[in-house]
């Protein structure tokens, strides 16, 4: 086997190093490392190197060679005197000495590097030298037949013998290379640093989106929508301006006043459910239907974010028709939703709820804040009214149904009967006010529950996504039924991951707010969900 001296491959016959020799290495111009000769075939360089510098010190040029340190060996008190060389390219260390007299060493051990004669540094010379050019030809693709591309570089090469040569080729530089860990590593963590960068900056994107979803990006509130609502009908020709002036001036007066302009309200739905189950529904076995409520749906001002305040118009017009918490419930009048707004900021100011309060920063008036019952229960309390959140945090039932959200309503409504003898009634008007149900996205209140004959549950609820129109169909006997179908909730149709249920359990004395402000500094409410 014989070695080409320049670049270290191996080949089986003379003829093929002397190709070898001619194609690769006495075909490109070679510059002497000692003097300015170039332009030289190998050949002519070696014999230049051998005749010309024969007796010269080895002061080679700073780009071949570097002394280091000079040193005496201590195998041989004979042995000519040495200097240590680094070599730029590559950094292997040898010895030079004298052309004439190449020692021997006779313990490897002593020796920290192989002595080299004059020649045989030039040669090793030039074979690093020559490493970068023969890589380049070999990352050249071939003028045909098949094309390999390096794993390491993506340079094309044009059969399996030279990509493997190439490769080697990364892999020698990489062991000469002692910073290459140091210069990976700076790479991987760059690359770290971008992909922290980049999580960083979706994940602002997303909480923004919640900002928005939670209409805490102030990008308008109640009164601004409300505007802008009617502008745009004015615009597209379904108002005209003295009708939009008429409804602005109205609007402000109700937000003077704090007390809802009853446009979007709905009265009587529970006396026309009451008149319908005494004649139709004759599937069902019992009804329960809640204390007289109103039915408020979203108006202009506030669809899109105002369903929970509008269930808590709702449970407040019950109340107020409640004996027991008529001296609560605002007098028999319901509030406006900017109105409520500044309930909620006065309930946090007096230390109901401070994590809801961080939460919205302290402020709701002027913004379009979903809110849900947390809230709705802060705004019982801060009004004098026990309450009580129930949570049913996931499904109890087959397909993610909530079997047992509909038998805890249907205890709330027995309560009234609980301790009597007598068989609950087929129509059963209580004097219970309605539930508030939240879920994710959304919420609406339940007005009544059926039991049918085989025993499953309905419930009956008021959305505020319902428009007036909607819910005046209850009231007329020849769309009645077809508006009790939009109110019946099936279990299978009820299939939100939580559900939270806030219910109204009587009025708090002194005593009892104290306690109940307490508690809601202690025990997090934040898990509530919002519309």
């Amino acid at each position: 086997m014989l070695t080409c001296e320049i670049c270290g491959e191996e080949l089986l016959l003379e003829e093929d190093l002397k190709t070898h020799l001619l194609l690769s290495h006495e075909e490109n111009d070679m510059d002497c490392p000692l003097c300015s000769l170039s332009g030289v075939s190998y050949d002519e360089l070696c014999h230049h190197i051998n005749f010309a510098h024969p007796e010269k010190p080895q002061r080679l040029p700073e780009e071949t060679f570097t002394p280091t340190s000079a040193r005496t060996s201590s195998v041989s008190r004979d042995k000519p005197s040495t200097s240590q060389f680094n070599c730029d390219p590559c950094g292997v260390q040898a010895e030079q000495v004298q052309p004439r007299e190449r020692a021997s060493v006779a313990d490897s051990s002593v020796a920290t590097s192989v002595p080299w004669t004059q020649t045989e540094s030039s040669n090793h010379f030039m074979k690093a030298r020559h490493r970068s050019p023969k890589q380049r030809r070999l990352s050249l693709p071939g003028d045909g037949g098949e094309s390999l591309t390096c794993p390491i570089c993506a340079s094309v090469c044009s059969n399996s013998s030279l990509l493997q040569e190439h490769v080697e080729l990364h892999l020698e530089s990489e062991d000469l290379c002692p910073n290459s860990d140091l210069k990976l590593a700076r790479k991987l963590q760059q690359e770290e640093n971008l992909r922290h960068r980049e999580d960083e900056d979706q994940k602002e994107k997303e909480e923004f989106k919640k900002l928005q979803q939670f209409g805490l990006d102030g990008s308008g509130s109640y009164r601004k929508q409300m505007e802008r609502t009617m502008e745009r009908d004015v615009a597209r020709g379904l108002m005209d301006p003295a009708e939009y002036h008429c409804r602005r001036a109205e609007m402000l007066e109700s937000l003077v006043s704090g007390l809802d302009d009853g446009k979007t309200k709905t009265q009587g739905v529970i006396r026309c459910l009451h008149d319908y189950y005494r004649t139709e529904g004759r599937d069902c076995v019992h009804v329960w239907l809640s204390a007289d409520t109103d039915h408020y749906c979203s108006s202009a001002g506030d669809k899109g974010w105002g369903c929970g305040y509008r269930n808590f118009q709702m449970l407040l017009s019950s109340l107020s028709r409640i004996d027991a918490y008529v001296a609560v419930a605002q007098g028999g009048s319901v509030p406006s939703i900017p109105r409520l707004q500044s309930m909620m900021e006065e309930a946090w100011k007096e230390g109901l709820d401070p994590q809801g309060a961080s939460h919205f920063n302290h402020r709701l008036q002027g913004t379009r804040a979903w809110i849900g019952a947390t809230e709705v229960y802060v705004l019982l309390t801060s009004l004098g009214i026990r309450a009580r959140i129930v949570d049913f945090h996931q499904p109890t039932g087959p397909g993610g149904t909530h079997p047992r959200l509909f038998d805890w309503v249907k205890q709330y409504y027995c309560q009234t009967t609980k301790g009597s003898n007598r068989l609950p009634s087929r129509i059963n008007c209580t004097s219970l006010p309605p539930l508030y149900l939240q879920h994710q996205g959304h919420s609406r209140s339940i007005v009544g529950l059926e039991q049918r004959k085989n025993g499953s549950l309905c419930l009956l609820l008021f959305d505020p996504g319902a428009s007036t129109a909607d819910t005046r169909k209850l009231m007329n006997v020849s769309t009645v039924s077809t508006a009790v179908r939009n109110l019946r909730k099936l279990p299978g149709s009820m299939k939100q991951k939580q559900y939270q249920v806030v219910s109204v359990e009587g009025v708090l004395t002194a005593e009892d707010k104290q306690v109940s402000d307490t508690s809601q500094n202690h025990i997090g409410l934040r898990d509530s969900l919002r519309n």
